[in-house]
């Protein structure tokens, strides 16, 4: 048996050689749809299928209103939080170090509360970690490093109860994580313990708890009830801020890895359409080769080849072609990993997916897998066949040949399956042009962007100094015409919203609104239009007396409707800050929804300047932005050298991400939505060129009957377009059944949008024509004798 396998496989290795187009055309058709389902693959498998680095992952849930909880609200709810066998809280705390001379590094990071590790159920692999006690006021500040800020450091196994400066201030090292571990994210390097002060309301928090052995988190909800009537009772909050309100528990996948869910599968769907119609392609190509070979295999089964013996060649040089593309595929799929990583909107957990030979055996398994189904369609049209009547067809012309049928069938499959393509790219590409459309209040045009990160541990007063110092440094050099520096930048998410309290409406109710701290030529450095009054000056800079304030025209019109706002007071502690000006409305959080007030103020005025920052740098006369990103870095360090370097980008780079994963969805899904327009136009000219050659002698009589060449043209293409349409009808209700994946990238369109569905079905409907008019062209021209001379 193993001798009969041997000698198939050589003979399907002949066979290919011999026909290398035919070889070279299934196994590279086959080979990318392998490539990118094995890639995607491989980058879910790690994300939605490995387990977290987190022990009994099942029993650790995140509270609801993430980064809104307070010190104050933890310690208040303790004795409830009893319930659960341990809880947590962690914010953002990126920290900057230095190593020797060199410039300030950043490194992202989390401060926590003593409990974060137990409930997280991690162990450091070098030390013992967070212990009891290290978040209570006045104790020792300690840190536990990552396995790759470690080995930054020097990897020394001695560095526990080792002094480091992280941030400007003296923390010791007391543990270090092992390798692979993260949390919240990949890129979080550095854990630091945090104080739990109980009269602090500052709420960037977020809660994470380990639950009861045994317990759901639908089982909670008695001690998520007392959780709120404790809240309710302690504390009172604006509606918009309301924790009494939609209490729920999130298990820690859904909380950490939810968000990229939607984007991975709908590109899995992508790609194993892609990989689908890939097949349906090869399995045509096999299927036009066994038409070919008729004579041959009828011959081949008069002589005494029984059926099955035909079929095992058959499926041998299938799984040879599925093998070949295997290697192949998983060579392309090594090659485009990381772009499909960075291309997809995964964020920091794109620093999650790595290659590993795990993915060659999903390439090699999916190519063998996607040959073993391409093998069993021409395998149907053989066992169905009478091989021994093929003979009978050649020599009538194949007037009434095999496999029509089949061949239909699958040119109609993938026509849908390139519908569906075509018209997921369609309603993508509307959507991400009605969130283009947005008008977000300011100009990106020529504007550069650089994050820094001052050090947490310096003197606050000092910050808005160094600010300063650093935006006249880059205001200095060549082509800038204006900059300006912002603690947070619009387009960048919710945040930062304080209380608002104003002189003249002390009865109003308590509410917030977005803080905005800046530079004088904010305005201007961002195109934000002053409606009335005036912007910021220098001179406003001035410490003492009554400070000054900008607002919004949201403010405006929702706190003063039908006053001039210009000349009113709003608080800001206990000092009171004069509005001088209104400006237009900006996308302060995103680009959906309403316009929110916000009120701007200058550093100077503020007490308690935070260590983030962003430096915005218009270019004079339409320059390209990107081009003073490294002139201003270094800029910035020359004038501040304890300053880390988040991020260097431009405006328009921040209003393309604040588009959302819709953006990268859909540069991804229409470079697929093409592949598979380039395949099934392939594939509808394959199977009509064949259904032309099958029938030559049957078209050389209808010439030589007196039929014009323009009627063979008009039937071959009137079959190619029949085939086209039933495609394009299958695939639209196809689509309007399964679009619903792509429900959660859409703006302003629904999945039944007929724009793009009709788009979509017109693009197919030409290019099936075209490839159809190509073979009809040919047949027009047959020579009735030559072709019935060959028939002789």
């Amino acid at each position: 048996m193993l001798e009969s396998w041997a000698g198939d496989v050589r003979y399907a290795f002949r066979r290919l050689r011999g026909r290398p187009t035919y070889a070279l055309l299934t196994v590279l058709t086959l080979a990318l749809g392998v490539a990118g389902t094995a890639a995607v693959f491989g980058i879910a498998r790690r994300l939605l299928l490995e387990p977290l680095p987190v022990r009994n992952e099942a029993e650790v849930v995140a509270f609801w209103a993430p980064f809104q909880w307070s010190q104050a609200e933890l310690l208040h709810l303790a004795p409830a939080l009893g319930d659960f066998r341990r809880v947590a809280a962690y914010r953002p705390s990126d920290v900057t170090f230095q190593l020797g001379d060199g410039p300030a590094r950043l490194a992202e990071g989390v401060a926590a509360s003593a409990d974060l590790f137990e409930v997280l159920g991690a162990r450091p692999a070098v030390g013992t970690g967070f212990r009891p006690g290290d978040d209570r006021p006045g104790a020792e500040p300690v840190a536990v490093l990552s396995h790759s800020l470690w080995r930054e450091l020097g990897g020394d196994p001695g560095i526990v109860g080792r002094r480091l400066e992280l941030d400007g201030s003296t923390r010791t090292v007391v543990g270090v994580m092992p390798e692979g571990f993260w949390f919240p994210s990949p890129r979080t390097r550095v854990w630091l313990s945090d104080a739990m002060d109980p009269e602090s309301q500052s709420g960037n928090y977020s809660l994470v708890a380990r639950l009861p052995a045994g317990r759901s988190a639908a089982a909670m909800d008695p001690q998520l009830r007392r959780v709120t009537g404790m809240l309710e009772e302690r504390f009172d909050y604006p509606p918009e801020w309301d924790k009494t309100r939609n209490a729920a528990l999130t298990p820690l996948r859904d909380s950490l890895v939810g968000p990229v869910r939607p984007a991975l599968l709908a590109m899995l769907a992508g790609m194993s359409v892609i990989l689908l119609i890939a097949c349906v392609n090869v399995a045509a190509l096999m299927l036009g080769q066994v038409d070919s070979r008729g004579t041959e295999l009828a011959v081949r089964a008069a002589l005494g080849a029984g059926r099955g013996r035909l079929l095992r060649q058959l499926v041998t040089e299938s799984l040879v072609i599925g093998a070949l593309a295997g290697v192949v595929g998983a060579g392309l799929a090594f090659l485009c990993f990381r772009y499909l990583a960075a291309a997809l909107p995964l964020g920091a957990l794109a620093d999650n997916a790595r290659v590993d030979w795990t993915l060659f055996a999903a390439a090699m398994g999916i190519a063998l897998l996607a040959a073993t189904l391409v093998a069993l369609v021409p395998g149907v049209s053989m066992g169905r066949g009478d091989l021994q009547g093929w003979l009978t067809r050649v020599r009538t012309g194949g007037i009434g040949g095999r496999g029509g049928r089949l061949e239909a069938g699958l040119v109609v499959a993938q026509v849908a399956l390139v519908l569906l393509m075509a018209a997921g790219a369609g309603l993508l590409i509307r959507s991400v042009g009605n969130l283009r459309a947005i008008d977000p209040g300011i100009d990106p045009q020529g504007v550069a962007v650089v994050d820094v990160l001052m050090s947490a541990g310096g003197d606050e007063a000092r910050r808005p100094v160094e600010l300063r110092a650093m935006v006249d440094a880059v205001g200095r050099v060549p082509g800038v015409a204006s900059a300006a520096a912002v603690q947070k930048l619009p387009l960048r998410g919710r945040g930062d919203s304080w209380g608002i309290r104003i002189e003249s409406q002390p009865e109003r109710e308590r509410s917030t609104t977005f803080f905005r701290m800046v530079s004088p030529d904010y305005f201007r450095a961002m195109g934000i239009q002053v409606r009335s009054g005036r912007g910021f000056q220098e001179t406003d800079r001035a410490a003492g007396g009554e400070g000054v304030i900008v607002i919004n025209q949201a403010l405006a019109d929702h706190y003063f409707p039908g006053i001039d706002p210009l000349g009113q007071r709003i608080a800001l502690g206990d000092g009171w800050n004069r509005v001088v000006g209104v400006v237009g409305n900006v996308a302060e959080s995103d680009l959906i929804g309403e316009a929110q007030p916000a009120r701007y103020m200058l550093y100077e005025h503020v007490p308690g300047v935070g260590p983030q920052h962003s430096i915005v740098v218009r270019m004079r006369d339409g320059g390209d932005p990107a081009q003073v990103l490294n002139a201003a870095r270094r800029a910035i360090q020359g004038a501040a050298p304890g300053v880390a370097i988040r991020q260097l980008t431009t405006l328009e780079n921040v209003f393309s991400e604040a588009i959302g994963p819709a953006r990268q969805v859909m540069a991804l899904l229409a470079l697929l939505g093409a592949l598979a327009l380039v395949l099934g136009t392939i594939g509808v000219y394959g199977v009509v060129s064949h259904f032309v050659t099958r029938r030559r002698r049957d078209w050389a009589i209808r010439l030589a009957l007196g039929m014009r060449p323009a009627g063979v043209v008009r039937q071959v293409i009137g079959r190619g377009g029949a085939l086209v349409a039933a495609g394009i009808v299958l695939g639209v209700a196809g689509f309007l059944v399964l679009a619903r994946v792509l429900a959660s990238f859409l703006y302003g369109v629904g999945v039944a949008d007929p724009l793009a569905l009709a788009g979509a079905a017109a693009v197919l409907l030409g290019a099936g024509l075209l490839a159809a008019w190509l073979p009809a062209r040919r047949a027009s021209r047959i020579d009735p004798a030559g072709a019935l001379r060959e028939a002789q």
